[in-house]
């Protein structure tokens, strides 16, 4: 395998770093979910999954990063539904000890007025030139912690606001004392994966030993992935006095004065010397959210390697080689044989298609035109839209379209779960006509199989609530078209009738809070009947030239090499200026 030569000079540098002083890692990313293979069940969607991925790309590229999350010994759940329709829960039954490392290392957090142990897991991503990475899992359900301590790394975002604050300064004030205990004195940066890690302020503040706000930003990096306030963790003073320390309060009531609690966004955006959003809208609605101009954009990516189906991989191997190392090489796509390119995909769609026989008994059709939609099932991403008025739908579609459908609503969130009750309604209204079949238990491995094996990829969130969204991305690598509103990434990687379609309105400052939703609708059925059906069923040249293209100008550039380096030269410059 050829190794570009800045990698190699890179590689080489960090080699000596790294026989100098065997803990150099100059940055810890560190999130509240990590996705990184199907047997690990420590992430619930897009937030851990990409945040596996920019690990993973890191592994490939080289860069010495370390991974630090919790560990979740009941996973989020598994899902079923019950004769109503209605979306029920039931733990994940995995044992860590099979997948991860338990290392010896243990240290102390006062919560509550209790101590709580502390202690740790590894797992160890290997890039694909052999660079290790280390993913190091909190874990507190250890004997000698009180019975309602070990359960605080139990379920992911489970239980109330006391729990999750909890886990919060296990992950963030827990974090750091880990990292420092597993050796690594000389990490100096800290890059905060959504505010879940925020209190990691609080600990740094200690560690200097006196309160000094700017060298506490010098060490800190802070990505926000949610454009909607109600979304932001927000804990008032009277909780935080009954769980926290009264010299940690003191402190937090200092950082954030005039505030009746903490924002933990805030906490991120005030105290971190680089804030980025996912995606350039995401930035502009960021900025006038939290009345910020300096917050940047990084738009997120996927890694290649995990998201590519083997069909394309081989068809990339063959005729882009050096694409993995470079996803940019994918801008080659344009010259892909059409009939390779159209075998490729088949294939992947056979792969879905036996999965749907096998998990649901329903046989689809691999000639049909085939609709994908797996995310989570959140009110805001109006799952259902494309149902919305029935008649219309299998007036345009009927025995012109299958769909595919997967996702799971939070525990908590009745709204979402009304919308996949929903969903099964509709399925059941129409399903003679046109074929619909919902896949439970969303997960990595059905999310891959759905990405690469469906024909169209729907996403319909009201705007401007889809911050990024990478489940588009990992269609577009393997040549499958985005059907999309214009929000999040979609409006970076859209070119109509050349990597998809648009649905709605394009946005503008006027209507990117109030606009009409029904316009969506009428726009979706609509080009659904004029464009995308009649190219399907009447011009495979003219789709295999937008799979081409999809793949060159979408998967060359939406994936995570792509944005290692951007937080490399934007947020990492001053350990990393040879990247």
């Amino acid at each position: 395998m050829s190794i570009p030569k800045h990698r190699r000079e890179l590689g080489s540098s960090i080699r000596k770093l790294l026989e100098s002083d065997p803990a150099f890692r100059p940055v810890a990313y560190m999130s509240m979910e990590i996705g990184i293979k199907e047997s690990l069940p420590t992430y619930s969607g897009g937030l851990g999954i990409l945040a596996g991925d920019i690990l993973k790309s890191a592994a490939d590229l080289g860069v010495p990063l370390i991974g630090l999350t919790l560990l979740y010994r009941k996973g989020y759940f598994q899902q079923s539904f019950n004769s109503e329709g209605w979306q029920t829960e039931k733990p994940v039954l995995w044992q860590p000890v099979q997948e991860l490392t338990l290392l010896p290392n243990k240290v102390s957090l006062t919560l509550q007025g209790r101590d709580i142990q502390v202690g740790v897991w590894m797992h160890e991503i290997i890039g694909n030139t052999g660079y290790p990475l280390p993913v190091y899992f909190l874990d507190t359900d250890f004997d000698g912690n009180d019975t309602e301590d070990r359960k605080l790394t139990w379920h992911l975002y489970g239980g109330d606001e006391h729990y999750r604050l909890c886990q919060e300064m296990v992950l963030g004030v827990g974090g750091l004392r880990m990292l420092r205990d597993l050796g690594y004195n000389n990490l100096e940066l800290f890059h905060m994966n959504e505010g879940h890690a925020g209190f990691i302020s609080l600990e740094l503040m200690r560690e200097q030993g006196y309160y000094d706000p700017e060298k506490i930003k010098e060490q800190v990096i802070f990505t926000t992935h949610t454009p909607v306030p109600a979304g932001h963790d927000f804990f008032r003073f009277d909780l935080i006095e009954r769980v926290l320390s009264h010299e940690a309060l003191l402190n937090l009531k200092r950082m954030l004065p005039n505030s009746d609690g903490i924002s933990m966004t805030e906490l991120g955006i005030h105290f971190s010397r680089y804030v980025n959003a996912v995606s350039k809208k995401h930035a502009e609605v960021s900025r006038r959210m939290f009345d910020m101009p300096d917050i940047d954009w990084v738009t997120n990516g996927i890694h290649p390697g995990t998201w590519v189906g083997p069909g394309m991989r081989r068809l990339f191997d063959k005729h882009i080689p050096g694409w993995e190392n470079d996803p940019g090489r994918l801008v080659q796509a344009v010259n892909l044989p059409s009939e390779d390119i159209w075998t490729a995909h088949q294939a992947s769609k056979m792969r879905l298609l036996a999965a749907v026989m096998e998990q649901t008994g329903t046989q689809l059709d691999p000639d049909v035109l085939t609709i994908g939609f797996a995310r989570r099932a959140a009110q805001y991403k109006r799952a259902d839209l494309l149902f919305s008025n029935l008649k219309k739908l299998v007036d345009v579609a009927g025995g012109k379209i299958q769909i595919v459908f997967a996702g799971k609503a939070h525990p908590r969130d009745d709204g979402g779960k009304a919308v996949l009750q929903r969903l099964l309604a509709s399925f059941e209204k129409i399903g003679a006509i046109i074929p619909t079949v919902f896949l439970e238990n969303y997960d990595m491995e059905k999310g891959a199989l759905i990405t690469q094996g469906v024909d169209i990829w729907l996403n319909t969130p009201i705007r401007p609530r889809e911050a990024s969204g990478t489940s588009g991305m990992k269609c577009a690598i393997n040549g499958v078209m985005n059907f999309s509103v214009l929000d999040g990434w979609w409006i970076e990687g859209w070119i109509e009738d050349v990597t998809g379609w648009s649905i709605g309105p394009a946005p503008s400052e006027q209507d990117m809070m109030n606009y009409d939703e029904s316009l969506d609708a009428i726009d979706l059925y609509d080009k659904l009947e004029h464009k995308i059906i009649p190219t399907y069923y009447n011009d495979r040249d003219r789709w295999v030239w937008m799979m081409q293209r999809t793949i060159a100008l979408n998967g060359s550039f939406f994936n995570t090499h792509r944005v290692i380096r951007e937080y490399c030269e934007k947020a990492y410059s001053i350990s990393f200026r040879g990247m």
